[in-house]
């Protein structure tokens, strides 16, 4: 059987100008990153295009180490409807080069079901992630300076600066460090770190941002800290939005790509989905939409985590009307959530599978929360057994929910066929359904309350004192109709990541409480959120290697 990467490097690829003609945009229109790789121009977005246009979002149930396949499922679904004859582009995140050298891998998808030129878009790509490293390090830069600085100084507490640098690696040495060593020339020692760049609130602004001048705004709302007495302190004081924004101004506009059946693909940003909103770019799905009559996006993690941020997030602040969801759901991980060991998933157990119905369950209600009778998409694996399959699709249909196999991975667009037929009929019979779960104008702790009881099915909510003084002071900033971005585990629907399945009579305990005003909201945090991942026992770096001629190999 072929890897991912042969079956990418053995399939027929075409010039991005051909990809881009689908689309009806002129090649004068594009902004060439060699000949598989284009900028798309945000004059391109028609906001009344978007309004009739829809947007199917793929969700997940809880993840587990099996593996769930949404960006397959999203590609091959995209494949499918266009092959049944509906325009359709997938709209996907970009990839962080710490899992591809992980233990992750990329996040092109899999099989006959990826997006191309798979190494581009799983390594460098066109930059974006580096020059959101580069914005969010020079503000990193500004503060340290300010700090220094006789004159000019705004007499930030360095206490209470919790900007930390950012690179797109994982490094787990440098999570906590101490900077300004070395006597009163080097700066003023204080303890900060490193996150991965997917983790900088530069990103999650960036992915919220509706043009530039909107990214210019969010930037400078930074928060940064306190002075000394007390008065808070954003980007815009330091006059650091205008420099942070030149050095996005090519990383703001979507990328275009193709899929392995030729169907366009957009890829643009990539927050996390645990402590940000865990999709693309407004942008690039508003630029999907605008530019055919289907857009299929993602969004990370499961249905509690990233289609609730999807939701109430970016498609309030967006003004966005998804029309459709897609659960993904494999028999392998309801066997894992049922209880059985990760060693066997590939045995038939039929009592396992259906104890872990509980977890899907949950999720199909979640979507329920947003007026949506999603479609469960069982992502196939060759371990499936016949009374596996026959099984899961006999419980949706006693829940009266729409269920259809995908093999999408093994088949292309031809194995998504009768999902991408029942989606089709899902956005028929929902064009205006979606409502979000609270309203922006509640406040935090009725946000914070809707979420945790409704989406993770808890009994109640906690705060430490600091959380409940924190939460007092951005209302104080005059905040409070801030969206709410909850940060915990993504291995659970509680904040525990060993309760598995479905949790009941939990209470979410939120510890603290950050300020992302840049991108518009709160991230309470539930847990311990690790925001500079390590590399493993085993890297996957170890496994990607280049030929005399140039081609990778051990890339997935």
């Amino acid at each position: 059987m072929k890897s991912d990467i042969e079956i990418a490097q053995a399939s027929k690829i075409q010039h991005v100008v051909n990809i881009a003609k689908q689309l009806g945009v002129e090649e004068d229109d594009l902004e060439l990153y060699g000949k598989y790789k284009a900028k798309l121009p945000l004059k391109l977005i028609d906001e009344e295009k978007v309004k009739k246009s829809k947007l199917i979002l793929v969700t997940a149930i809880t993840p587990t180490p099996a593996g769930e396949g949404k960006t397959t499922t999203s590609i091959g679904l995209t494949q499918a409807l266009n092959k049944i004859g509906k325009k359709t582009t997938v709209v996907l995140r970009e990839p962080s080069l710490g899992p591809v050298f992980g233990i992750k891998g990329g996040a092109a998808g899999g099989g006959y079901s990826q997006v191309i030129p798979m190494e581009d878009i799983n390594l460098h790509f066109t930059g974006d992630l580096s020059a959101v490293e580069k914005a969010h390090n020079l503000l990193a830069a500004l503060i340290d300076n300010n700090i220094q600085l006789k004159e000019g100084n705004l007499g930030i507490d360095p206490r209470t600066v919790e900007w930390k640098r950012v690179m797109d690696m994982n490094e787990r040495a440098l999570r906590d460090i101490v900077i300004g060593l070395g006597g009163p020339k080097q700066g003023v020692p204080r303890e900060t770190g490193f996150n991965i760049t997917a983790a900088s609130e530069v990103m999650a602004t960036l992915c919220m941002a509706r043009d530039l001048q909107d990214l210019k705004k969010r930037l400078g709302n930074i928060f940064i800290g306190y002075t000394y007495d007390d008065k808070p302190i954003f980007a815009r004081d330091l006059k650091a939005q205008g420099a942070m924004t030149v050095l996005l101004k090519d990383a703001i506009k979507p990328n275009l790509v193709q899929t392995l059946e030729g169907n366009p693909a957009i890829i643009h940003g990539g927050p996390f989905a645990n402590i940000a909103q865990g999709t693309n770019t407004i942008i690039a799905t508003k630029m999907g939409l605008s530019l055919s009559d289907y857009v299929v996006t993602e969004a990370g993690f499961a249905s509690e985590l990233g289609a609730e941020k999807f939701f109430n997030i970016k498609s309030q602040f967006g003004e966005l009307m998804p029309n459709a969801v897609v659960i993904v759901a494999t028999i392998r991980a309801l066997k894992y959530h049922g209880g059985e060991k990760l060693a066997v998933l590939s045995n038939e157990n039929l009592e396992a599978l259906e104890k872990g119905f509980e977890n899907l369950d949950k999720h199909i209600e979640n979507m329920e929360h947003y007026n949506f009778k999603p479609v469960v998409a069982i992502n196939k694996f060759s371990s499936d057994t016949d009374a596996e399959v026959a099984l899961l699709k006999k419980h949706c249909e006693q829940k009266g929910v729409i269920v259809a196999l995908n093999d999408a991975w093994a088949q292309g667009g031809d194995g998504a066929i009768e999902l991408a037929e029942k989606v089709v009929s899902a956005v028929t019979d929902c064009p205006t359904c979606f409502k979000p779960l609270y309203e922006l104008d509640w406040s935090f702790e009725d946000k914070i309350y809707a979420i945790a009881t409704k989406m993770y099915g808890a009994k109640d909510v906690e705060y430490t004192i600091k959380a409940k003084n924190q939460l007092k002071k951005i209302n104080e900033l005059g905040m409070s109709n801030l969206a709410v971005c909850i940060a915990k585990t993504q291995k659970s629907l509680s904040d525990d990541m060993h309760k598995k399945g479905r949790p009941r009579d939990f209470t979410v305990k939120i510890r603290e409480v950050e300020l992302s005003s840049g991108a518009g909201f709160i991230v309470p945090i539930a847990g311990t959120i690790m925001r500079m991942p390590g590399l493993p026992s085993k890297p996957s770096a170890e496994k990607i290697d280049i030929d005399e001629n140039g081609n990778i190999v051990g890339l997935f």
